[in-house]
């Protein structure tokens, strides 16, 4: 239960990184308070993870590596961003990273 926990805390930090990139784009003061909703929603899923087991240093870089990984993916996706082989190397890097912590811990 802990790692999923620590998985939606992930993807609500890919969600206020879209939102962050939206607040960049069209300059909308509303999207401040989603953003800080999604964030506070973010932590709280981090804590509530690390207090089920799940140690700090493994939980962060999990946490921090769905949220880096995430947010490049939908960039390129959506935002169309730069879909480099190298960067889709190196995301596919940390998803192995984040498998490997999933197995050792």
């Amino acid at each position: 239960m802990a790692w999923t926990i620590l998985f939606i805390a992930g993807l609500l930090e890919i969600v206020g990184v879209i939102i962050l990139n939206e607040i960049a784009r069209t300059k909308k003061k509303i999207f401040v308070v989603f953003l800080a909703l999604a964030f506070i929603c973010s932590f709280s899923m981090l804590k509530l993870a690390m207090s089920s087991g799940i140690q700090m240093g493994t939980a962060y870089a999990v946490w921090s590596g769905i949220g880096t990984g995430g947010g490049t993916l939908v960039g390129m996706l959506i935002y169309n961003e730069s879909k480099n082989i190298k960067r889709v190397g190196f995301i596919f890097l940390i998803i192995l990273a984040i498998v490997g912590l999933k197995l050792v811990s």
